[in-house]
């Protein structure tokens, strides 16, 4: 971008689905997603994932962040059919804000890049029927309980 080129305002970057996917959170701007989402009408959840110790813990902690229905079975499968649904959320496009993740990306790597995998795929799979699905990943956090 050339100096003479105003930014894009973030209401249109969130409303693009060929841009949307999984991203790092950046620095401060948590509450500027949520009040875009917000004039967006898409649905924001604000998840935080700082007292997250194991992968049990984190999917219930998402699945408390995004209303999941009781059905909901606490496995990554689970966690699949849940991002591919969202009916109960209904809204032009999603965001989920993971909050301090980084000491559960630190002490369960594994786990943290499978979430991340769905991630990218529910947003893949909303972005072909013309819905945005961002995940933006703070990577700070505090030690896992």
């Amino acid at each position: 971008m050339n100096a003479s080129t105003p930014p894009i305002p973030l209401t249109t970057l969130l409303a693009d689905c060929s841009r949307a996917g999984v991203r790092p959170l950046p620095p401060d701007s948590a509450n500027r997603i949520a009040a875009a989402a917000t004039a967006l009408g898409f649905s924001c959840a604000r998840i935080d994932l700082g007292a997250c110790a194991d992968k049990r813990a984190l999917l219930e902690q998402i699945a408390k962040g995004l209303d999941f229905p009781d059905w909901f079975g606490c496995n990554w499968d689970a966690l699949a059919d849940c991002l591919d649904d969202l009916s109960w959320r209904t809204a032009p496009g999603h965001i989920v804000v993971l909050e301090r993740a980084g000491a559960f990306r630190e002490h369960h790597r594994e786990d943290f890049e499978t979430l991340l995998q769905i991630l990218r795929e529910s947003a893949t799979f909303w972005a072909g029927v013309h819905v945005p699905l961002w995940a933006f990943v703070d990577l700070g956090g505090s030690q896992p309980a």
